[in-house]
Parts: structure tokens; C-alpha cells; sequence
């Protein structure tokens, strides 16, 4: 596969997994378009690896958690058009949709690891080996991080039960 079929068959993919990591859509795409770059110019070797696709997802990774960007990381402000990029609304009362407003504001509140960690436990699925390999930690590290997320959400969380099982699971 070149390099040119590989961005037009997965760009919309690899935008919408960095949006997730990095939960804002322009943060996403200048991380996307840096990344890609860097790849073309090593695609002979990527394109020969087994998961080509899984290799630039992990630069995106890296991409993001990297020292150049954690202050544009830590300044994240969550607009309407971010959420629809991630998941897009759903016909549903006006509770439903103000209470997943209020869940994904405060998963961009969260430190980069943590938010990092719940995309790709919850969107990408991973368990916590192949986390802690893309981290660069150890799996209990990422239970850690992920268990913290989940009690900073808890906690801020107001008590409604339908919010609480959102969260927990």
C-alpha cells in the first residue's frame, strides 16, 4: 500500500482517534498533519511493519504526550463541534444530552496520561499491557491512572445514578 492510499483509506480514522486522545478537533488535526509528515518520509519502513495503521497511531500518541505539547494540552476548551467529531448526537431528551456534555467536559479536565489512558481503554479497547506499552509504563501504572480518572469524574460527578453507571462503566 503507498503512502497516498494508506492517508486516503484511514485520515478520518487517525483524526477521529487523536481527537479522542486529545479531545480538541483542531489540537487533533495539526497532531495528525505533524504525524503524517514524519511518516511519509519513513513509509518504506512503516508500510513493511505487520500493523502500519497501529505504528502511526502510537506516533499520534507520542505526538500528543510529548513535552512540545503539553501546554496546548492542558489548555483544552471543549466546543460543541468537538463533541459531535467524537461521538455524534443521538435523538434523545435533553437530560441525556446534558449529562454527556457534562461527562466529556469533565474528561477534558483531566490530566493528559489519565485522558490518554481512558480513550484508549474505553475507545480503542486495549488492555493494560499494550496501554502501559504505548504510555511507556507498566500496567499497574495505567489501572492507577485509570482508576484516578474515574474517581476525579466520580467525585465531581453530580449524584445522579444514570451518571454514575455512565462513568463506571
Amino acid at each position: 500500500m503507498t503512502f497516498e492510499e494508506f492517508v486516503a483509506a484511514r485520515l478520518a480514522p487517525l483524526i477521529k482517534y487523536a481527537t479522542v486522545v486529545t479531545w480538541d478537533p483542531h489540537l487533533a488535526e495539526d497532531i495528525t498533519q505533524d504525524v503524517l509528515i514524519r511518516a511519509q518520509a519513513r513509509w518504506v519502513r512503516i508500510s513493511g511493519l505487520d500493523a502500519p495503521e497501529q505504528y502511526v497511531k502510537r506516533m499520534i500518541l507520542n505526538q500528543f504526550l510529548s513535552w512540545r505539547r503539553r501546554r496546548a494540552a492542558r489548555q483544552v476548551s471543549v466546543s460543541t463541534q468537538a463533541l459531535d467529531a467524537i461521538a455524534p448526537p443521538v435523538a434523545d431528551g435533553a437530560a441525556a444530552v446534558a449529562d454527556r456534555d457534562l461527562v466529556l467536559r469533565l474528561i477534558a479536565t483531566l490530566p493528559p496520561k489519565q485522558r490518554a489512558a481512558l480513550a484508549l481503554r474505553y475507545y480503542e479497547d486495549l488492555p493494560d499491557d499494550e496501554i502501559g506499552e504505548l504510555l511507556g509504563c507498566r500496567p499497574v501504572t495505567v489501572r492507577s491512572q485509570i482508576s484516578r480518572a474515574l474517581a476525579t469524574l466520580r467525585a465531581a460527578l453530580p449524584a445522579t445514578p444514570s451518571l454514575v453507571e455512565e462513568v463506571s462503566s
